[in-house]
C-alpha cells in the first residue's frame, strides 16, 4: 500500500497521544469513542477518508489519561493541520530546535512531546529526553499533538468556518461574474445578427411560386346549398365574364334547386348558376353573376404529360381556400371511376391522370397545372383506404381529368349547353383477355364496324385493353368521329368511326 492509504506504524513514545483518540473528520465534527482500527476511515465520518489521516483535535475536552505532561502546553499555530500525503522514506528534515522552519509547516513539534521547551507564560522545566542529531520521519507520519482546551477550539473552528464561508461566497460571486463575463463576450446570438434583405425579385419562372402566383387569382372556392345538405368544392376561371369550369359533381346537388355561390381569391363573392353539365365525364361549367375583367387560366395540352413531370395542383380542401400543392405525374390513362358511388358502375370512368400531389375532399374541380401555368387536368377523385369515420384523405393516389378530354367537353357547354359524350355502341365485361362484348346497340358504330356480340377487343387503337373500363376509358378518351383500329382476341382487326351522344 502507499502511504496516502496506509500509516506507519509508529513506535511508542512515552507520553504520546493515541492516534485514535478523540478523531474528527474534516468538517471538525466531534467524533464518539475510537475506532478499534486506526488506520481505516470511520463509514459514519464525513472527511476525505484517507487511510491513516486525521487532524489535530478541536475542542476535545481532557486529555487522555496516558499523557501527563509537566506543564500544559499550547501548540503552535499549525499544530493540527493533517499531513499533504506524508513524508517518503529517507526524505531529511531539519533538527529539532534548529530553529529552521519544518517543511510540512509544523513548526517545533517532534516525533514525542517534551523535545523542545516550549516558550512564552507556560514555560516550565524540561524533563523529556532531548534527541541529537538528524532524524528522519516514518511514512504516512502524523505528529501528535496535545489537546486545545475546552471551548477554544469551538470558537477558533467557528472563525474558520465563517473565514471559509465568506471565501467561499466571494469566490463563488467572482467565479459567477466571469462566467456571465465570458458567455457575453464570446456567446453569437441570432438577435444580434442584422435582419435579412426582403427578397424583391420575381419567383424563379418555372418555379412551384411562380407556378402558384400566377395561378391562384383565377382560382374559386364554390360553396353549394341544397334543400338536404351543402358541399363545397373548387373551380378556375376560364372567362372574364365569370365562366367557371368544375367537376359535375360539385354543383349536381343544385341542379333540381339549390344555391351556389363563388368566393373568389381576393375575397369576392358571387352567386353562380349552372351553365350546363355532362355526369360521364364529371365536367360542369358554372356562371357566377355581375363579374368582369376576372383573370383567366391558360388551357395546357395534357396529351403532353410525361410520367415524372412536376405538376401543381391548387383549391379548397377542407374548406381551405388557394391551397397549393406539388408533386408529379404518377401515370397516365389510368381507367377511374369518378362523381358516382356505384364502383361497380361504367357511367362516369375516366381516362385519368395520377398525380401524388395532394387531393383532398374539397380539391374537386380545382385545376391541375404543369410547371408553365398551364392548366393540364381538372382534379376529381382520390384513392383513400377505408377509415372508421368514412372520411377520405390523400394517400399520395390522386386522380385529373385530362385537359384534352375536357376541353372538349367545356367547349360544348358553353357553346350549346349540350355536350356529347362519345360511345362505341356496346356493352362489355371483363375477362382473362380483355374486354368481351356482350350486348351490341343496333345501327351504332360497333355494329356498323362489323363487331359481334362475343367478340373479345383486346387492343384499342395501340392501347392495350386488359379488362372492360379500359375500354370505356380509352373510347372517352376519343371525339365524336373519330376513328380507331380495333384489335380482337383472333387477331382480327376492323375499324370503327365513334359516334356521339347528347347528355344533360
Amino acid at each position: 500500500m502507499t502511504e496516502s492509504n496506509q500509516p506507519a506504524q509508529q513506535p511508542e513514545e512515552p507520553h504520546s497521544v493515541p492516534t485514535s483518540a478523540g478523531q474528527t473528520d474534516s468538517g471538525a465534527r466531534e467524533q464518539g469513542p475510537p475506532s478499534p482500527d486506526s488506520g481505516r476511515p470511520d463509514p459514519s465520518q464525513g472527511g476525505s477518508g484517507q487511510a491513516g489521516a486525521h487532524h489535530a483535535p478541536a475542542g476535545l475536552g481532557d486529555p487522555p489519561a496516558s499523557f501527563t505532561p509537566a506543564q500544559p502546553q499550547v501548540p503552535s499555530p499549525d499544530a493540527g493541520q493533517a499531513q499533504l500525503g506524508g513524508s517518503g522514506p529517507g526524505r531529511q528534515f531539519p533538527p529539532p530546535g534548529s530553529g529552521q522552519p519544518h517543511p510540512l509547516g509544523l513548526g517545533a513539534t517532534t516525533a514525542q512531546f517534551g523535545a523542545e521547551q516550549p516558550s512564552g507564560p507556560f514555560a516550565g522545566p524540561h524533563t523529556g529526553p532531548q534527541p541529537t542529531g538528524q532524524y528522519y520521519l516514518p511514512p504516512g507520519y502524523q505528529p501528535s499533538v496535545p489537546p486545545r482546551p475546552k471551548g477554544r477550539g469551538k470558537v477558533v473552528a467557528g472563525v474558520a468556518a465563517l473565514v471559509l464561508l465568506v471565501g467561499g461566497l466571494s469566490g463563488g460571486l467572482g467565479g459567477y461574474l466571469g462566467y456571465n463575463f465570458a458567455n457575453d463576450s464570446s456567446a453569437v446570438s441570432s438577435l444580434d445578427a442584422p435582419r435579412a434583405a426582403s427578397q424583391t425579385g420575381n419567383a424563379p419562372a418555372g418555379s412551384v411560386e411562380d407556378v402558384a402566383n400566377r395561378l391562384l387569382p383565377s382560382v374559386v372556392q364554390i360553396q353549394v346549398v341544397t334543400r338536404t345538405g351543402a358541399g363545397e368544392g373548387s373551380g378556375f376561371v376560364i372567362s372574364s365574364n365569370g365562366q367557371i369550369v368544375t367537376n359535375n359533381h360539385v354543383i349536381e346537388g343544385a341542379a333540381t334547386g339549390g344555391d351556389i355561390k363563388v368566393v373568389f381569391q381576393d375575397g369576392r363573392t358571387a352567386s353562380a348558376k349552372i351553365l350546363g353539365r355532362d355526369p360521364s365525364s364529371d365536367i360542369a361549367v358554372i356562371q357566377a353573376d355581375g363579374i368582369s375583367g376576372a383573370p383567366v387560366v391558360q388551357l395546357g395540352n395534357s396529351g403532353d404529360l410525361k410520367i415524372g413531370q412536376g405538376v401543381v395542383a391548387i383549391g379548397s380542401p377542407f374548406e381551405l381556400s388557394g391551397t397549393v400543392t406539388s408533386g408529379i405525374v404518377s401515370s397516365l390513362n389510368r381507367p377511374v371511376s369518378a362523381g358516382s358511388d356505384n364502383r361497380n358502375s361504367q357511367a362516369t370512368v375516366l381516362n385519368a391522370i395520377q398525380t401524388d400531389a395532394a387531393i383532398n375532399p374539397g380539391n374537386s374541380g380545382g385545376p391541375l397545372v404543369n410547371m408553365q401555368g398551364q392548366v393540364v387536368g381538372i382534379n376529381s377523385a382520390i384513392y383513400s383506404p377505408s377509415s372508421a369515420n368514412g372520411q377520405a384523405g390523400s394517400v399520395g393516389i390522386g386522380f385529373s381529368i385530362p385537359m384534352d378530354q375536357a376541353r372538349r367537353t367545356i367547349d360544348e357547354i358553353v357553346k350549346t349547353g349540350k355536350p356529347k359524350q362519345t360511345v362505341l355502341g356496346v356493352k362489355v365485361e371483363s375477362t382473362e383477355q380483355g374486354a368481351k362484348i356482350s350486348e351490341i346497340t343496333a345501327g351504332g358504330a360497333a355494329e356498323k364496324a362489323g363487331l359481334k356480340a362475343g367478340d373479345v377487343i383486346t387492343k384499342f387503337g395501340d392501347r392495350r385493353i386488359d379488362e372492360s373500363d379500359t375500354l370505356v376509358a380509352a373510347v372517352r378518351s376519343k371525339a365524336p368521329g373519330d376513328k380507331v383500329t380495333i384489335t380482337l382476341s383472333d387477331n382480327r382487326t376492323v375499324e370503327a368511326t365513334l359516334d356521339g351522344v347528347e347528355v344533360g
